[in-house]
């Protein structure tokens, strides 16, 4: 499974449209290569460069199985982003220096029965066992 964005190359900056200088947008992404098995699609954003720790902005679960997501949607049901913006997509907005932020999509052999606003946490545990694949992209901002 491959996970790309039309708007940002693997390890090259997210533009500003998609940020807290921008419109704050979710970034537009394509997939390919999904497993035959794929039930339901989960997407989590965070940012291991966060001075307090891994920094969660984005927690999508249930996603029906697509190849594409367009910008600004909510493709299945929202988890808690670290923000507590109604698990809505948080962009990319560091305090200082270059961040990575990486999307990670996971291909899952099932539907949960959770309910909105789960935490990444509960979400990888629910995942456990069930993840045929799994994909990253990586996308890199620093304020201007």
């Amino acid at each position: 499974m491959i996970l790309t964005s039309p708007a940002f190359k693997n390890n090259e900056s997210i533009p500003a449209k998609y940020t807290c200088q921008g419109e704050e947008v979710s970034p537009p992404l394509a997939i390919e290569y999904i497993p035959n098995k794929t039930r339901t699609l989960a997407l989590i954003m965070d940012d291991p460069d966060a001075q307090m720790g891994t920094w969660v902005h984005w927690v999508v679960f249930n996603m029906p199985v697509t190849e594409k997501i367009d910008e600004n949607t909510i493709p299945g049901k929202l988890g808690t982003n670290d923000s507590n913006h109604d698990g809505a997509y948080v962009g990319p907005c560091p305090p200082s220096g270059t961040h990575r932020y990486f999307f990670k999509l996971y291909a899952l052999d099932t539907e949960f029965n959770l309910r909105d606003g789960i935490t990444k946490q509960q979400l990888e545990e629910a995942m456990e066992g069930h993840i045929l694949e799994k994909s990253e992209l990586v996308g890199l901002y620093k304020k201007q």
